[in-house]
């Protein structure tokens, strides 16, 4: 039964536009945390990897083959509601991408101790642009990291904004935080830790950089003033990308997706 939904009051559209991230996650029990889809693309990659929908709402006006395929496939007790273009406008603040979003059950998140057996991964520090935590899950998927792991302070890869860039990888990629202290955690799992960073000490990032290293993690900064001077002195080792044309360095979401094709 789909059912229209024709004032920014209904309750059904709570779980969708009236909820902060944080409520979301629902930080004090998080196994009955959810997370919002966006697209027929991610929500049916989150439904391949065994992702029911506790609910659909779409644009009446704006559904296309994909999801009207997507919405005929769904049991019969999932509640499917729609409401007109402008109204979603009204709730969301901005058109919704093509017009589809689903409410799903967050997963629980694997144990460090997994991160262990892997050879290549990218840890992130601070990093709170959801654009770039999306772009980061998806370069890293497509190019054959094993997983990523992220400070407390980064970013939640499961909003809404960060889901839809990453096409849904942040539901297929392993991933999980990391420890307050974290750095000698990787090193007792016998990563050599990379650090991205612009220091005298850094060398270039070339094809052969990475060469022989066994186990691998690297290691991305914050936006704004990158890694801290902590991190960078911990690290194994500290690289850089060579530049031309005066620029300095690349956008962090580019630079994970050149490191990332390097290090394989």
């Amino acid at each position: 039964m789909i059912v229209r939904l024709d004032s920014p009051d209904s309750p059904e559209a709570r779980m969708y536009f009236r909820l902060t991230e944080a409520q979301l996650r629902n930080r004090l029990e998080p196994e009955k945390g959810i997370f919002i889809a966006e697209s027929p693309k991610v929500i049916r990659t989150a439904m391949n990897e065994g992702f029911m929908p506790l609910s659909v709402l779409y644009d009446e006006n704006g559904t296309d083959n994909a999801a009207r395929d997507l919405i005929a496939e769904l049991p019969d007790e999932i509640p499917v509601y729609t409401a007109s273009t402008e109204l979603l406008r009204e709730l969301a603040g901005f058109q919704l991408t093509r017009g589809m979003l689903a409410a799903m059950r967050r997963p629980l998140l694997p144990d460090l101790t997994l991160f262990g057996e892997m050879k290549r991964i990218v840890v992130l520090e601070r990093i709170a642009d959801a654009t770039n935590m999306g772009a980061i899950f998806r370069s890293a998927a497509a190019l054959g990291m094993d997983g990523i792991l992220l400070t407390h302070d980064c970013s939640d890869p499961l909003i809404r904004r960060s889901l839809r860039v990453s096409m849904g990888t942040a539901l297929q990629i392993p991933w999980t935080y990391l420890p307050s202290e974290w750095l000698p955690v990787l090193h007792e799992m016998g990563f050599t830790t990379a650090a991205m960073a612009l220091t005298d000490k850094s060398v270039s990032l070339e094809k052969d950089t990475f060469g022989g290293m066994d186990k691998l993690a690297i290691v991305m900064g914050s936006e704004g003033d990158g890694l801290s001077p902590a991190t960078i002195e911990g690290c194994r080792m500290t690289v850089r990308i060579p530049m031309r044309c005066g620029v300095d360095s690349l956008n962090v979401a580019a630079a994970a997706a050149v490191a990332c094709f390097i290090s394989r």
